[in-house]
């Protein structure tokens, strides 16, 4: 269906330049058949570029038959635009994962240079060297003539077909917004063609701009087109501002309109490099906010922002924690009357010091909670000012509560340190962190030390993860990785084990009086119910997100280490990633098998007394 597309496209793109792209001696204005089949080249898979290229030739040839002309001159055209067009496809896409990317300068910059001059000059040079054995003719006006019509051609066609194409050939639907647009462009441009009293060719331009800034580059490449052919078709009746009347003479009335079109063409590349770099920023502000979204609300610390007043302006969800307060309740107070009455002047200092002069301060008071007890606090306080004028304006407070730490240094010792073990969670996936996987597994060491019982783990990796990210990008990994943490959690069944962020897109699952048998069983469990939730995955070839799964079980003994089992669960993940992926494996489960069955044995018996 795709191969007969392209035939028919290519067909019709013929028929129509025949129609409304000639002038009155019958010369092309524009070729846009060319720059069609280019984007069909960018597009498809390079391996299929051989049937892509047969069908556009075959298409070319049946529609310049259909305009009547000579099979002579037929077969030379066609035979020159194929070469024409697989020139500028060769050098554009080397590989076939280099897909067209028009709002990108660097490749903006090669589609020039390569797909409007490269491949049509290599083309216009065969053709006037044909022309000057055949009939004597001058080769520098053929190699003009021919970069004219086919240049502009390309330059305003395989843009918008490359957009169209884009999604796996299929056209996306026509939103009602677009036949407005398309309805005023196809307004103005008969209005302006349909008369020959006036050069208004200029107000062309800002209709053409209005549908790019609202729509996209393919819409007003599209619409260039429209333009083009309408104006060719008017333009060869002697219609329109390109006419004798305003001086303009036969001869030069392609080249005018040719310059016109090439002058729109300039002008959405313009924009359209302007835009992608605004959209860049965008992106970016809006990775960074998400970046600090993430920060502040996953902060043990209260964040505030006031004016130098105690107006707050932000506070975070950390406050509900520290002084029972809700956010939105804080904001309507004012934080000094919040401070106790014999810390306020305190307070109070600091904050004149950081208006004028200084530009931080650490200051401790009492603070008074919801349910209007006190308690100390410890506020890190650093001065914001205004990004033109560097004025200060106000003061960004990190609030933390150390109540304990007034009582004595011991407690403030042992306050600090249970606080430092609170912070034992992944803040993406709200599993445990690589800090408390380490503790877990070096306790349950000890106790399978003690108790000679198996100790399992399982190490687990996402498949093609990068990939995955680089398709849908990294707010939707992050989504991604708290589904699987989520899973990881479901199937552990035992309060006794531990799932683990092991870092990046990779988990941990401690399985302690576990062997290998039961390890392999709920690794295979965890693969089967990714499976199972389906988490779409374009790049991989299941289409979903998969994962790889290495599994290792160790009695431990004086002889061996926690490392010894890492190592191990490693060795047999990296197996699973070079069998194949999506599957599960065990590092050395027969030299540790008897070892395993003869504890659990053992262990049974102990607790059978």
């Amino acid at each position: 269906m795709r191969l007969t597309s392209c035939f028919l496209s290519v067909l019709l793109s013929v028929v129509v330049i025949g129609l409304f792209g000639r002038d009155s001696s019958g010369n092309n204005v524009l070729w846009l058949a060319n720059g069609l089949i280019l984007a069909y080249l960018l597009v498809v898979p390079r391996w299929r570029w051989v049937q892509y290229a047969g069908a556009a030739l075959a298409g070319l040839i049946v529609g310049s038959a259909l305009i009547h002309e000579t099979w002579r001159m037929n077969f030379l055209y066609n035979i020159l635009n194929i070469v024409e067009v697989g020139t500028g496809a060769l050098l554009l896409r080397r590989r076939s994962t280099d897909l067209p990317r028009f709002t990108q300068g660097r490749y903006l910059v090669r589609f020039l240079l390569f797909g409007v001059l490269g491949g049509p000059l290599a083309a216009a040079i065969l053709m006037a060297l044909h022309s000057w054995f055949t009939w004597r003719s001058a080769p520098i006006p053929v190699v003009l003539y021919w970069l004219g019509t086919d240049s502009v051609g390309i330059a305003v066609t395989a843009p918008v077909f490359a957009a169209i194409f884009q999604n796996s050939l299929r056209i996306a639907p026509v939103r009602p917004r677009q036949w407005v647009y398309a309805f005023l462009l196809l307004s103005v441009t008969l209005v302006i063609f349909g008369q020959s009293r006036a050069p208004l060719l200029f107000v062309i331009f800002p209709v053409i701009l209005l549908i790019q800034l609202e729509l996209d580059l393919g819409s007003a490449a599209l619409g260039t087109i429209l333009v083009a052919l309408l104006g060719a078709s008017f333009t060869a009746r002697g219609l329109g501002p390109i006419s004798e009347g305003l001086g303009v003479t036969l001869s030069t009335r392609p080249l005018v309109l040719q310059l016109f079109v090439i002058s729109a063409v300039v002008m959405m590349y313009s924009v359209s490099l302007v835009l992608q770099k605004q959209k860049s920023t965008e992106r970016q502000l809006k990775e960074t906010l998400s970046l600090y979204r993430l920060i502040t609300d996953n902060s043990r610390d209260a964040i505030l922002l006031a004016d130098f007043n105690g107006r707050p302006h932000y506070v975070s969800p950390a406050v509900r924690d520290l002084w029972g307060w809700e956010p939105e309740e804080l904001m309507k107070l004012q934080l000094l009357d919040l401070v106790h009455a014999e810390d306020r002047s305190q307070v109070a200092e600091v904050l004149r010091e950081m208006r004028s002069k200084s530009e931080g301060e650490t200051v401790q008071y009492r603070a008074r909670k919801r349910n209007a007890e006190y308690g100390w606090v410890e506020a890190s306080l650093r001065t914001i000012r205004h990004p033109i004028t560097n004025v200060p304006t106000g003061a960004l407070q990190i609030v933390r509560d150390i109540s304990e730490r007034k009582h004595s240094e011991e407690e403030l010792e042992a306050a600090y340190h249970a606080a430092e073990a609170l912070a034992d969670q992944d803040a993406l996936t709200a599993l445990a962190n690589r800090r408390r996987l380490d503790q877990f597994l070096a306790n349950e060491w000890k106790r399978g030390s003690r108790d000679r019982a198996p100790l399992s783990l399982l190490l687990l990796d996402v498949d093609r993860f990068k990939a995955y990210n680089d398709t849908y990008g990294h707010v939707q990994g992050d989504i991604c990785l708290k589904q699987i943490g989520k899973v990881a959690q479901s199937v552990l069944l035992r309060t006794s084990d531990l799932a683990a962020r092991y870092g990046g897109e990779e988990f941990a699952l401690v399985l302690p009086f576990t062997p290998i048998e039961g390890a392999r069983r709920i690794a295979e469990e965890m693969c089967a119910e990714m499976r199972h939730i389906g988490v779409p995955h374009a790049a991989t070839r299941e289409g979903i997100v998969t994962v790889s799964i290495g599994c290792a079980t160790l009695i431990p003994s004086a002889g061996r280490s926690v490392q010894d089992l890492v190592e191990m669960a490693d060795r047999a993940l990296y197996q699973a990633k070079r069998e194949g992926r999506n599957c599960v494996r065990s590092a050395d489960a027969e030299s540790v098998g008897a070892a395993e069955r003869g504890a659990v044995v053992e262990l049974i018996r102990d607790r059978l007394g």
